[in-house]
């Protein structure tokens, strides 16, 4: 008998999938043999050259890339026609099991966010699970990292104002952490490490992830019946896009991911992925296998991990618990960046996080599959240095060629049924193939849609989807060479040492600015420019065929400025294009979300706005100082807060004399750590709102007397 009992259950299900893999990577690999034999065909023809060899391995490793994208496109298709019982909403009837006794978690992470949209989504996920009648078997956490004092109090007054509102005290738990270490992996571990133990299951949420109550009880479900499952990852579907980037990325997720996803799940299996969100976990394996290393070295390679997703579940699965991809369930949001710049923010960390797995990809005891997955995020990144590479060698070797009177056509090909082509007939068919192959998963995906009457209404018929895949098509082209050049940035500055901040994502849809936009962009513009120059100058004709990649470049400033705008998002959506089936039937807890941020939008427009206004509302608003000084006595009845409070060397004298300046001298005179340091005293926090209110004004900074008399406005 042995040691683990999973081995046994697991055996059958992963020879299939070993099939599967072999399958799958052997016709993406035959297809880039052939197609790398004939671009050698093409290279040969011109007479060898080391330079040449460097061409065709950057070629070869390109074009798999391309191959492995377009046979997910492939195999998700066929899967998508002929329909497979190898997924884990098909493997068992799960619908009518009954999670009367089981206890789940839904957890959130948030650092510096807008707290009104992260307590919406709470509040329309809340709602919706209390729609199904299964409520009592979920619990809340909002699980703050937040820095920014103004976000710290405004998270816990809206958390009071929610409790209140749906009636949920002991429901919806709000926590905020005094040292963020580990990023949001600390984060979720030290929620584990308290309450964890509470809970079969938790479901770990973005900050702006709303899930339906029926998809979250259907995730339960089918932990209960497969109890070798330790995590099924839904797929998001991308909503609330406003401005014309938005809802461009948030078609192609939409149209294209169903089809993909599919091919995707065709060889991973039980074997899948991770990617942070949205997905249920069963906690005691996570909580006893998934602990994350430190890496050794210096950042950025070495450190905390920052991609923990993707390792947690290789940890997962190193222990022989299975991990499904729930691509099927509907019922699954989240929201993306609303601009070029904001996207390129996001990547720059996922950037980090991704090249950090090269130490991660030969640790013991993964399964191969694991490492599969994280070699295909690494190259997610490697590609655009690759590419780049690639068009200077290409470059480089026809200026050679041009400058030294070498012969287009030194011998013939070893193919016969090319042997009477030209080299410009044989390259063009090159870019044929590659363009067919690139192209081939957006085309069955329209396939797929045809096929499929209900959600092909969803999309606004046939004519309107076309549409918006040829709109997507052009904006992908010329949206492709500034991933291209922003990715090798990313790339080299990770290999110079140069590590990332933890910024807050700017999730807005107001639109860049033309100088933000030049400052972010001018690198792009003048390597678009200089660069169609030299191949002007170097042949007329070959400029032309490099006009997609330069174009993006030359044009970097208008489309990342104007696809930006909300205006032009309206504009496209009034035309139908680039719908999708959450707004053309948006589900309930989607209404929900909506109506009230539009009520919150309208309501709060006008508010003034103060430096530090979240420190004065704690310190002088009664109701918002007593919900602080509530939540930081619970905290001190914890040896671990305590414990914490110490490591800052927060005694209350010391923090007394800090308060003291902060009423003589204002807020600006304090560094950003002090003022957190004094939020975190209960006892001087209850001593300022009387001090504040009490004291004589000349005894008070201007920036008080200021606030004291906004307030007492307001309750006028």
């Amino acid at each position: 008998m042995p040691d683990n009992p999973h081995i046994c259950t697991h055996a059958g299900p992963r020879i299939r999938s070993g099939w599967r893999m072999f399958v799958f990577f052997s016709a993406a690999l035959l297809l880039t043999g052939l197609v790398s034999m004939l671009f050698a065909d093409l290279l040969w023809r011109t007479g060898w050259s080391i330079s040449r060899t460097v061409l065709l391995a950057l070629f070869v490793i390109l074009f798999l890339l391309s191959a492995i994208g377009c046979m997910h496109g492939v195999f998700g298709f066929i899967i998508r026609i002929f329909g497979t019982r190898r997924r884990i909403t098909a493997l068992k009837e799960y619908r009518s099991h009954k999670i009367a006794g089981v206890s789940t978690a839904i957890i959130f992470p948030i650092y510096n966010e807008d707290s009104t949209r992260v307590y919406e989504g709470i509040r329309a996920t809340y709602e919706s699970l209390e729609r199904t009648g299964e409520l009592e078997h979920f619990d809340f956490y909002i699980l703050s990292d937040s820095t920014n004092p103004d976000r710290w109090v405004e998270e816990e007054r809206r958390w009071c104002d929610l409790v209140r509102e749906l009636d949920a005290l002991g429901k919806i738990y709000y926590r905020r952490r005094l040292f963020n270490e580990a990023r949001k992996s600390g984060n979720v571990r030290d929620f584990l490490n308290t309450w964890g133990r509470r809970y079969r299951y938790f479901v770990c949420c973005d900050a702006d992830s709303v899930m339906s109550g029926e998809t979250l009880t259907d995730l339960v479900k089918l932990m209960e019946t497969h109890p070798t499952v330790g995590l099924i990852q839904t797929v998001p579907s991308l909503v609330n896009a406003e401005s014309l980037f938005g809802r461009i990325q948030q078609f192609a997720n939409r149209l294209y991911a169903p089809v993909f996803i599919a091919g995707l799940n065709y060889w991973a299996q039980n074997l899948g992925n991770y990617w942070g969100h949205n997905a249920i976990i069963r906690t005691e394996p996570f909580m006893q296998f998934c602990d994350l290393p430190q890496l050794p070295g210096r950042k950025p390679f070495g450190g905390q991990i920052l991609s923990h997703d993707f390792v947690e579940a290789a940890l997962m699965l190193r222990e022989n618990w299975e991990v499904w991809m729930a691509y099927d369930l509907e019922g699954s949001y989240e929201e993306a960046p609303q601009a070029l710049i904001e996207n390129a923010q996001r990547e720059r960390r996922w950037c980090q996080g991704n090249m950090q797995h090269n130490l991660v990809l030969f640790a013991r005891g993964l399964r191969g599959a694991s490492r599969v997955h994280l070699l295909l995020g690494i190259f997610g990144y490697v590609a655009g240095p690759l590419w780049l590479a690639f068009l200077v060698a290409f470059d480089w070797i026809y200026w050679y060629q041009r400058y030294t009177g070498l012969s287009d056509l030194t011998v013939q090909s070893f193919n016969p049924y090319l042997a009477n082509w030209s080299g410009t007939q044989h390259a063009l068919l090159v870019f044929v193939i590659c363009m067919i192959i690139i192209m081939l998963p957006k085309f069955l995906s329209l396939v797929d849609l045809l096929l499929d009457l209900p959600r092909r209404r969803q999309f606004g018929g046939m004519v309107r989807a076309t549409a918006g895949v040829i709109g997507e098509t052009i904006f992908s082209t010329l949206h492709a060479p500034l991933l291209m050049l922003w990715h090798t940035r990313f790339v080299a500055t990770n290999l110079a040492g140069i590590s990332v901040g933890w910024n807050t994502q700017r999730r807005t849809a107001d639109g860049t600015d033309w100088l933000y936009a030049l400052n972010r962009h001018w690198g792009h513009t003048l390597i678009g420019m200089v660069w169609g120059w030299l191949m002007w100058k170097l042949e007329p004709s070959m400029f032309w065929w490099f006009i997609p990649v330069l174009a993006g470049m030359a044009l970097s400033i208008p489309l990342s400025v104007l696809t930006s705008r909300r205006s032009l998002g309206a504009w496209a959506k009034s035309l139908g294009l680039f719908r999708t089936p959450e707004e053309t039937k948006p589900p309930l807890e989607l209404v929900s979300l909506r109506a009230r941020m539009k009520i919150h939008e309208l309501t709060e427009s006008g508010a003034p706005t103060y430096s530090h206004a979240g420190l004065a509302a704690s310190v002088l608003d009664p109701y918002v100082n007593a919900i602080h000084v509530t939540l930081l006595r619970e905290k001190q009845m914890n040896p671990d807060y305590a414990e914490q409070l110490n490591r800052l060397g927060a005694g209350t004298e010391a923090v007394r004399e800090l308060g003291e300046r902060l009423l003589a001298q204002g807020p600006d005179k304090l560094k950003p750590a002090e003022r957190l340091q004094i939020m975190a005293d209960q006892s001087v926090m209850v001593w300022l709102h009387r001090q504040a209110w009490l004291r004589p004004e000349e005894k008070l900074a201007p920036w008080w007397k200021a606030m004291i008399r906004e307030f007492s406005r307001q309750e006028n």
